[in-house]
């Protein structure tokens, strides 16, 4: 990717792509079993993360049209009713989750060139270039990495503290 300035931006928004997702796993791995929640719960701590990753995932795969997340995710999420997952997802679900998600950014910042990147995002109702749809998923990351934190906060515990930039 190295090779001029929209190069450098697109690592530099790699590294902090990478950074809210550090964020969102220690919050996970921070999340005591009291905490985790149930079902029918929108705000359960598990209910959040699993959102995260299912957005996190769709997002950088490329095709809106050919999406289906990794056994044992649904399509939920994507349900205009406002469907729960039939069951709690373990912190051990998602942590792989979150892991495929991760390896999915590497493989997408990786091969984005200048052309990719300035192309339009093609997904619904998301306006803007590839890079820019990057950007919005990052943000929303970053938005639930920090509400699971409160929650943490919240409930007493001390939340993990702030990734100021991925190792990868």
């Amino acid at each position: 990717m190295s090779g001029g300035p929209a190069s450098f931006a697109r690592e530099a928004a790699a590294r902090q792509f990478g950074a809210a997702l550090d964020m969102l796993e220690n919050a996970i791995v921070a999340c005591p079993d009291d905490l985790w929640g149930g079902t029918g719960d929108w705000h359960a701590f598990w209910y959040l993360a699993s959102h995260t990753l299912f957005w996190l995932d769709y997002y950088l795969a490329g095709d809106p049209a050919g999406f289906r997340p990794p056994a044992p995710f649904g399509l939920e999420e994507m349900d205009p009713a406002g469907v729960l997952p039939a069951r709690v997802y373990s912190k051990p679900e998602l942590l792989e989750y979150l892991r495929h998600g991760r390896a999915r950014l590497r493989k997408v910042f990786a091969g984005l060139t200048d052309e990719a990147a300035a192309r339009p995002c093609g997904y619904p109702r998301r306006e803007g270039s590839v890079l820019e749809l990057h950007l919005y998923n990052l943000r929303h990351v970053q938005h639930h990495a920090a509400q699971l934190n409160l929650l943490l906060r919240q409930a007493g515990h001390e939340p993990p503290r702030w990734v100021s930039r991925s190792a990868e």
